[in-house]
């Protein structure tokens, strides 16, 4: 249902005024670090759930030969076995949202936190089949970790929400690289089991952390709401102006008609659609889940170790992300993001010459090095912005009132080209290993464009300032 002229432009007047005024430094809205603790145990739980789900991003990369022989695979059978994660994610994306909107932000991180558990015991069930066990890879990633970011963008101070957000990638790359090191010692099976002890700490400590407050005042529950509040910025902080923000932006946004799925292509929602979709679009199609998946099988055809590759690769993705983390908030979004697309395309680029070289049997000593120094300067890259910068931004820039049609939306598109990416890897490969990452390397080169001319900067405002300021960036083009 479309809002007339006249309509939109009181709620953009609503917006912009009452929610720029200044909240002075620190923690933004009056909050000492020391009563920040609430904050970081949150932040910590919910991040655990992110750990997890990166174990499972990085469990078919140590464990494809064994997975392979045990179930008796073909290529193009382990190519749906690795890829029924992102389809299973995928479905996810199409419910999370709805169901994140109406059972809370930790409800929804309760319910599928269970399914994981499930999914986790089965699959470490040594009498299970091939159809058993890929219906159980698809239930780990039946859920979705836009609501870690989204959670954790609605808890955090505006000074702290960069770095705080960007735990979550740097949690997820955690359990990549855990899952990496470990799977060369352990079965398969047992790999899947060890994953249920960030299951358990998310379980517990959901007991504990309040639910987003952001989310109790769109609910109308707004006792609650200003006690979640108060938990999260301290018992002596002055809540007063964080509080009255928050409500007049709910107030502003609960005036209008309720979002459905076609509804966010309406021209008001319609910048900030383009630039999720379009972040999760580039994140995916540059390569980032081939590399992941099937990095163990890229060093061996390489020529090089696959055990020392894929343990230096945990490493520095680890290293790399907290590094990113750490000057999110004082580096800013766009620049992270621009750098991390410039060294995934200069790390494509150096891929695709060591395979070129490898198959015109030309400087067979040197191809090995380059190969390796190819994919660790793309995965670096990766790490630094590209992994959790549109995660971050499209955690921030969408209004309440769609936040969860929108970001399901976003993940969809982005586990789609997951999926894309994951199943299609081991053909190109096939086709061509230097023609791969050239391919690579011309979608990185597009996402340069892309982030130069259409993604903002959103470091430093709280969430209603960012929606104000692309309020008031409509009302000029108009």
């Amino acid at each position: 249902m479309a809002i007339n002229e006249d309509v939109e432009n009181v709620v953009q007047e609503n917006i912009r005024e009452p929610l720029m005024r200044g909240t002075g430094e620190g923690s933004g809205h009056g909050s000492s670090k020391e009563d920040q603790w609430m904050v970081y145990l949150s932040t910590f739980v919910a991040v655990c759930g992110s750990y997890e789900f990166g174990c499972c991003v990085g469990y078919s990369s140590p464990t494809q030969s064994a997975i392979t022989e045990d179930l008796n695979l073909s290529v193009s059978e382990y190519s749906v076995f690795g890829s029924i994660l992102t389809f299973g994610a995928m479905i996810g994306a199409i419910t999370i949202g709805p169901i994140t909107d109406f059972v809370g932000r930790k409800g929804v991180g309760l319910l599928f936190t269970l399914l994981r558990v499930l999914g986790l015991l089965t699959l470490g069930d040594w009498q299970l089949d091939m159809e058993w066990e890929l219906f159980h890879m698809f239930l780990m990633k039946y859920w979705m970790d836009i609501k870690v970011p989204v959670f954790i963008s609605e808890i955090a101070p505006k000074n702290l929400r960069g770095r705080l957000t960007a735990l979550n990638q740097l949690m997820i790359v955690s359990g990549v690289s855990v899952s990496f090191i470990i799977g060369i010692v352990v079965s398969w099976r047992a790999l899947a089991l060890i994953g249920l002890i960030p299951c358990a700490v998310t379980l517990f400590g959901l007991f504990f952390i309040p639910e987003s407050p952001r989310w109790l005042a769109k609910t109308g529950r707004h006792k609650d709401f200003e006690v979640a509040l108060q938990k999260l910025r301290g018992k002596d902080a002055d809540i007063s102006l964080e509080a009255e923000e928050i409500k007049e932006y709910i107030a502003t946004i609960d005036s209008l008609p309720k979002v459905k799925l076609l509804d966010l292509f309406q021209r008001r929602y319609l910048p900030s659609v383009l630039i999720a979709v379009g972040l999760m679009v580039f994140q995916q199609l540059g390569g980032i889940n081939g590399v992941c998946f099937y990095v163990s099988d890229i060093f061996e055809q390489a020529g090089f170790s696959s055990t020392v590759g894929t343990i230096t690769y945990a490493i520095l993705q680890v290293v790399v992300t907290g590094i990113g983390a750490s000057i999110m908030d004082k580096a800013g979004r766009k620049p992270l993001i621009l750098t991390s697309a410039s060294g995934l395309l200069l790390g494509c680029v150096v891929t695709a010459i060591a395979f070129f070289l490898t198959a015109q049997e030309l400087a067979l000593n040197v191809a090995p090095v380059l190969a390796v120094t190819g994919i660790l300067i793309f995965i670096g890259a990766f790490s630094i912005g590209m992994g959790a910068v549109p995660w971050i931004i499209m955690s921030e820039i969408f209004p309440i009132n769609i936040k969860g049609q929108a970001g399901s939306l976003a993940t969809l598109v982005n586990w789609f080209g997951a999926w894309l990416c994951s199943y299609t890897f081991n053909f190109l490969m096939s086709w061509s290993t230097y023609g791969t990452f050239i391919l690579y390397a011309a979608i990185n080169a597009l996402a340069i464009v892309f982030v130069i001319f259409f993604v903002p900067e959103t470091k430093g405002k709280t969430l209603e300032q960012i929606q104000a300021a692309i309020s008031k960036e409509r009302s000029e083009e108009r």
